[in-house]
Order: C-alpha cells, then structure tokens, then sequence
C-alpha cells in the first residue's frame, strides 16, 4: 500500500474521533427534548436519508448490497443496533465514568479478536502502545470532576457488551473490507440502523398510546440542528470514514484511534462548557496520546511514518472521496485496494 494511502488511512480514523469527540455537546441538546431510544430513531433516520441523497452507491453497488446482505448482516447488527442498544440501556444502570473506562478497553478487545478471527499480528511495541492508550482512558474518566462508581453489575456487564460489540464491529469490517466497498458497507449499515431503531421507537410509542409524542421533537429547532450532527456527520460520515480507514488498516491499529474521542470531548467541555479538567484527568489524556502516536508508528518503515506525518490529509479530501467513490471505476478501484485483493 502506498504511503498516500496509508496517510488518508489515518486522517480518516482521525476525522472519526473529532467527529464523535464533539457529538456528546449534541446528544445533550438532544437529551432536552427527546428520550435515547426516540434520538437513535431520530438520528439513523437522519443518516440513511443523507445516505440515499449524497451516498447512494449506484446501481452497481445497490445490487452488490443485496447480494450480500446476509453477509453484510452480523456487521450491521453489531454495528450501530447492538452498540448503541447495549450503550444505552447499560448507562441507565452505569455512570459515564464506568462507561467511558470499559469503552476505553475496545482496542485490546478488538486485538484480540483479530488475532483469533482474522489472523492479525501485532508486535510488541503496538500491544504496549495499546495498553497505555487504555491506561490512559481509564485515568481520564476515573479522575473527571464529578466521576461516579455505582458498582452496578448490570451496568457494567451491558456497557461491556456493547464495547465487544464495536471491537467486532471493527474486526468483521476490516474482513469483509476486500469485498465490499466502504460506500456499500455504509449504506447498509445505515439502513439497518434506521429500520432497528426506527421500528423499536414506533412499537414502543404504539404500546404506550403515545405515537402523536414521537413527532414532538421535530417543532424543536435545537433538536433538528443536533439531528443533522449526529445523524450525518457523527452517524454517517464516521462509519464511511472507519470503513474506509478498516479497508486500509489493520483493525487493531484503527481502533486506538477511537481513545482519542474521550481527549476531544474534554477539550470540549473545558473550552464550550467551562469544565474544570483535574491533573489525573489531564495525565491519562498525555497517555492516550501518547498510544495511539506509538501505535501508528510501530511496527512502520522509518519512511512510512515520515510520510504519514509530513503529508497532509484533510477531511475535506475523504468527503470527496465519500462523493465520489459511488461510480462503478471508484468502487472497483475501493476493491482492488481492499485487504483481500492486495
């Protein structure tokens, strides 16, 4: 793989963490006018519609979707329904603070699981790397102003299950990455989360009596402002950019770069909410840091990682990649530059 490849790789997985790092400000927004699970309806409804308006994948990459839905499946279901199904009902027994620590673990998960589903190798500076990465996380939730531990075992055990669930999510896409396009990946994904969340917020609504309730939100301008931040870039244009980082990159190395989403959400809420960021706080964010730049680097040529650092990747160039890459040349090309067609 060339070293402009690796290097968009990298923005891309970089471009993931800024973007999610910064969407807890709207999930906050949000929280004020709806509850979680109307907010996942909400939010894939918003993705899949920017989806089928500016990410379609043709003709072609439709047809590909259908033949392969049932293999695409166990990503998507990991991937958004299972995350976030377990995230939320797991922080209704779990602080954020136990959340955030066992989130923060995802990277050894998914080394593992690639180690043993898909064959990775990783040396021993990347697993170190990694360790202090998690180290890190758990240093920066634990020492937060206002960081509780309610020991709830459910909590914990649904917060853990839903961490597995991204870790799996990271490995399967990284394999099936040589077949399916980022954009045909995406595009599913998106849609499985509008059905799931869609159909689980009707029901519930139906049962209830309470259906006239679920178009309440949407009077909210607020609301529809948050919706248009999680739904297109936080929901959308994040899981085109892990896609196409995992088709790149080892899944191992993708996933460090989620830690760095806990340092930007600090960053945040110090500088938009006036937070106060204690030193264990400010110390376990140095750590994140720190791994996640050893993870990139191990294990690389000393002219590779020159080049990742020296050439300049924007967001902007993946955005016109996610524009562009629905033609049949773009998505033959995706394949050929996919893990299994090297």
């Amino acid at each position: 793989m060339s070293n402009r490849s690796t290097s968009r790789a990298y923005a891309a997985a970089l471009s993931t963490a800024l973007i999610i790092g910064f969407s807890f400000l709207f999930v906050k927004v949000a929280l004020q006018t709806a509850d979680p699970l109307d907010i996942l309806a909400y939010r894939f409804l918003f993705a899949f519609a920017a989806a089928s308006l500016f990410a379609f994948p043709g003709r072609q990459g439709l047809r590909n979707v259908r033949a392969g839905a049932f293999k695409m499946l166990p990503v998507a279901l990991l991937y958004p329904i299972a995350f976030f199904g377990f995230q939320t009902f797991g922080l209704v027994h779990a602080s954020s603070a136990e959340a955030g620590m066992i989130q923060g673990a995802v990277p050894v998960f998914t080394l593992i699981l690639a180690m043993l589903l898909i064959g990775e190798r990783t040396g021993r500076a990347q697993k170190a790397f990694t360790l202090l990465s998690v180290v890190g996380v758990a240093c920066l939730f634990a020492g937060r102003e206002g960081a509780v531990f309610s020991a709830s075992l459910i909590g914990i055990m649904l917060v853990l299950c839903s961490a597995f669930s991204q870790a799996g999510y990271n490995v399967l896409a990284r394999k099936l990455s040589g077949t399916y396009s980022p954009k045909e990946l995406t595009y599913y994904m998106n849609l499985i989360g509008f059905v799931g969340f869609g159909l689980t917020s009707v029901t519930r609504h139906t049962a209830d009596g309470t259906l006239p309730r679920l178009l309440g939100p949407l009077a909210s301008p607020s609301f529809l402002l948050a919706m248009l931040y999680l739904g297109v870039l936080s929901s959308l244009v994040t899981s085109y950019l892990s896609n196409y980082a995992l088709s790149r990159l080892e899944a191992s190395r993708v996933s460090i770069f989620g830690s760095l989403s806990a340092v930007v959400a600090l960053g945040a809420g110090a500088l938009l909410l006036g937070e106060r960021v204690p030193s264990a706080a400010l110390l376990g964010a140095a750590a994140i840091l720190a791994g996640v730049i050893g993870v990139a680097l191990s294990g690389r040529r000393p002219d590779s990682a020159k080049a990742a650092l020296v050439q300049p990747a924007s967001a902007a160039a993946h955005a016109a990649s996610f524009a562009s890459e629905g033609t049949p040349d773009a998505q033959q090309s995706s394949r050929r530059d996919g893990p299994g067609r090297r």
